[in-house]
């Protein structure tokens, strides 16, 4: 495995089949780091601690730190999936 691959991803996730866990409030373990990475339309990431508010989009990848409180919102169609990485990954 290359180092800079991810060791994990989800399946792909719509508007309708993003799970419930990911909707509400949830944390990574520690030592993960994950990627939000939006292929179709926009998604927003909530951070609790330090508290911010971002729209991703194709271009715009969300960075989960280890042991982050966050979740996420569809804003209309999309399609999403999460990357695990073991070290910070690079965008």
């Amino acid at each position: 495995m290359s180092e800079t691959a991810p060791y994990k991803r989800t399946p792909v996730f719509d508007e309708n089949t993003l799970p419930a866990a990911l909707r509400r409030e949830h944390r990574t373990k520690p030592g993960v780091w994950g990627v939000i990475r939006v292929l179709d339309g926009r998604l927003c990431y909530r951070v609790l601690d330090p508290a911010s508010e971002e729209i991703l989009d194709s271009r715009n990848p969300g960075l989960i730190l280890p042991c982050q409180t966050h979740f996420v919102e569809a804003l209309g169609p999309m399609r999403m999936q999460v990357e695990f990485y073991d070290h910070l990954p690079a965008l």
